[in-house]
């Protein structure tokens, strides 16, 4: 049973995050890292020749084979099906926003022009990574994607719960099969590195700023360290009924959510009042409703 402690924060929290639906933000995520992307590929990926996954990938593979269309046009074309998709499949808004990013990463690609002379191939291929990741976990961020196979992860994972790297890992699986035909091994094994760290630095853009923790406080003097949190941190929390399994004896647990930055002061609170205190921790990711984030609807 849970039973809520009144919350201080005031009626205004609940709006605190709507700036995250705004078009300025939205555009804002993704303009700048649409050109974080196109700046990556075309100062590193290219002159190395690496694959950067996912439709870009494609789309590099057919220009170094064909050298008809430069990667970002070529990008530009795939996506016409995908988008197609998305318009019936997903909604106007993630199509409209993602169809921005697509044409600013093609816009950046071919206007921005910033030499990265890095010439040491693994050094190049982390390089890239890192600032592929950044770029792609930003636009994320936002309401749109960056086109290509975003399009379809997003629609997989919002329909069936399929994690959007599943889609991304069987379809760099089938990419990089068939890039063995065309490329060198020392290629292809660079651009497996380069994969793998973007994929973890988008995973680290996404979370950052929305790690949270959850935490769990058994006391005696719960009373005192719930008045304390509610008026020194300004902070919600909940009581949760709970009984003791030796003595049978019910209890009240104290649970809160916080951000790292709250989480020493938190600690200070409740062993302030109960040195026997016992003050549980757990890292969590997607905090959503409240005065929290808002559920993130496409």
């Amino acid at each position: 049973m849970l039973e809520p402690i009144n919350s201080v924060l005031g009626k205004g929290s609940s709006v605190r995050f709507d700036f995250t639906y705004s078009l300025w933000w939205n555009v804002f995520l993704i303009t700048a890292g649409s050109a974080i992307c196109a700046i990556a590929v075309k100062s590193l990926a290219v002159p190395h020749e690496f694959l950067a996954g996912g439709i870009f990938g494609l789309a590099s593979l057919i220009y170094y084979k064909s050298g008809i269309l430069s990667p970002g046009w070529v990008f530009l074309v795939l996506n016409i099906p995908l988008f197609v998709f998305a318009w019936v499949k997903v909604s106007r808004r993630f199509f409209w926003y993602s169809l921005y990013a697509t044409v600013a990463t093609t816009a950046a690609y071919e206007l921005i022009n910033i030499p990265l002379p890095v010439h040491n191939q693994i050094y190049a291929a982390v390089a890239c990574g890192a600032l592929m990741g950044f770029g792609a976990g930003t636009v994320l961020r936002s309401l749109g994607s960056n086109g290509g196979l975003d399009v379809f992860a997003v629609y997989l994972f919002q329909r069936f719960n399929i994690g959007i790297g599943k889609v991304y890992l069987t379809f760099n699986a089938a990419l990089f099969s068939l890039s063995t035909l065309e490329l060198s091994l020392d290629i292809i094994i660079a651009s497996l590195i380069l994969v793998f760290i973007s994929s973890v630095v988008v995973e680290q853009t996404l979370s950052m700023f929305n790690q949270r923790k959850v935490v769990l406080i058994i006391s005696d003097n719960i009373e005192m360290i719930s008045h304390d949190i509610l008026h020194e941190m300004k902070q919600s929390a909940t009581f949760i009924k709970g009984q003791g399994a030796y003595l049978r004896e019910d209890k009240d647990i104290l649970m809160t959510v916080v951000n790292n930055i709250q989480l020493k002061k938190l600690e200070e609170i409740a062993f302030r009042h109960d040195e026997r205190v016992l003050f549980i921790v757990e890292n969590t990711f997607s905090v959503i409703g409240s005065s929290f984030s808002k559920r993130k609807v496409y």
